[in-house]
């Protein structure tokens, strides 16, 4: 057995644990702790989920996430169908395998590139017809393609395909949206059914759209419960350009409808004060490229902010990137380092900030569940932001929106 694979091994599930079971194990406030049972082990929550688009998280190996804590990771379902195939990836043993990595995959639709990607497709009620960025090909996607493609990447949980409005978008363009999530919702539920039923392996979530708009959301979560009783549901098309005061606000008012006892994954949130913020409101797991983004442009996560690591102050410094972090980086390098590393186009600077930036997200939410577990998770947030506040104001802080891939 690999080292990854004992890595694994070590987050497996008994036996007696239903897959994609939602133990919900503490409230503070509507902060939320819980486990999350899959078949590739438990996700502890509130958590952070690193995203390997194609099938790796950039710079960072399998080993190296394993070691960092990170207990599942996504993947997409859009980028491995053009590239290099889901076929063959179920030829080759299906994603876990393909990748090296032991403990649960979430396999993302699509959905977010149909609106990212807007310039190069056409939206139908049928499905969208797509321009592969890749090499210009014409390809035809439907609710039902998606389905077969994510059961063929094996992932542990698969999502429901999707339309993702602009942040920005107006009423009708939202309900538009809403009406056909709903639609082909529907049609995942049949197709998965169909190829999933009697494995039980998998789990599948709807993705709860609605714009800006809470009726519509509203509308959408109601859409999505007359379904099925779902494990899980995940909350799209926040964190793409709309005011950070309005996610807010459309957080707050789906929590009370949501089910207590099913995971909440808020997807593309992953910047250290959004992910806080969206834990103090009932939220559970997140994913974002901007940890990896940001270290590969080289801007480090630290408790007092994001720091530009080209800093004239970092010529010569020799504490770490953040004094009395765990991870391999902190362990390993001084700031004076780090800083030479990216003033010389060095590839391990690249390493090094990913490395440190998915340390930091996922230690917060480690101590974010313990805050929850203790009963104290509203004085140590506040105490938390104040501190990383505090840097943003003296204009140290670099501004920025979750992004889903990447």
């Amino acid at each position: 057995m690999s080292a990854r694979a004992k890595a694994g091994s070590q987050s497996g599930r008994s036996a007696d644990q239903p897959v994609g079971r939602f133990e919900l194990e503490a409230r503070d406030g509507a902060a939320r702790s819980g486990t999350w049972q899959l078949a590739h082990g438990a996700v502890r929550t509130p958590a952070f989920m690193p995203v390997g688009t194609h099938g790796t998280v950039k710079a960072v190996s399998p080993e190296e996430l394993a070691a960092l804590g990170a207990e599942i990771v996504l993947a997409n379902a859009y980028h491995l169908y053009l590239r290099p195939g889901h076929e063959l990836i179920r030829k080759l043993g299906g994603l876990h395998r393909f990748m090296d990595w032991q403990r649960p995959l979430l396999t993302d639709s699509g959905g977010f590139q149909v609106f990212s990607l807007a310039n190069i497709n056409r939206v139908t009620d049928e499905g969208v017809w797509f321009q592969s960025h890749i090499d210009g090909s014409r390809h035809f996607v439907t609710p039902e393609l998606v389905i077969e493609i994510e059961h063929a990447l094996g992932a542990d949980v698969t999502m429901a395909f999707d339309q993702c409005p602009p942040g920005q978008a107006d009423r009708e363009t939202a309900a538009g949206a809403v009406a056909r999530t709903q639609g082909w919702l529907e049609r995942c539920v049949r197709r998965f059914d169909e190829l999933s039923g009697s494995d039980g392996s998998q789990v599948l979530l709807p993705v709860i759209q609605g714009g800006t708009y809470l009726d519509l959301r509203l509308e959408s979560l109601r859409g999505a419960r007359a379904l099925r009783s779902w494990v899980g549901y995940g909350i799209g098309g926040l964190s793409v350009g709309e005011p950070k005061e309005l996610t807010y606000e459309i957080l707050t008012g789906l929590e009370p409808d949501l089910p207590q006892d099913s995971l909440r994954y808020l997807m593309g949130v992953g910047y250290p004060s959004d992910l806080l913020e969206a834990v103090r409101q009932g939220y559970d797991l997140f994913d974002c490229v901007a940890p990896t983004r940001n270290g590969r442009n080289g801007t480090a996560f630290t408790s007092a902010g994001p720091v530009n690591v080209k800093l004239a102050a970092w010529r010569d410094d020799e504490s770490p990137i953040e004094p009395g972090c765990g991870c391999w980086a902190c362990s390993c390098y001084s700031r004076a380092y780090v800083r030479h590393l990216f003033v010389a186009g060095e590839l391990l600077g690249l390493r090094v900030l990913s490395i440190h930036n998915l340390y930091f997200l996922t230690d917060l939410m480690r101590r974010a569940r313990a805050a929850i577990l203790a009963g104290r998770f509203d004085v140590w947030v506040e105490e938390w932001l104040g501190r990383y506040g505090s840097n943003q104001k003296r204009g140290n802080g670099i501004a920025g929106t979750g992004l889903r891939t990447g």
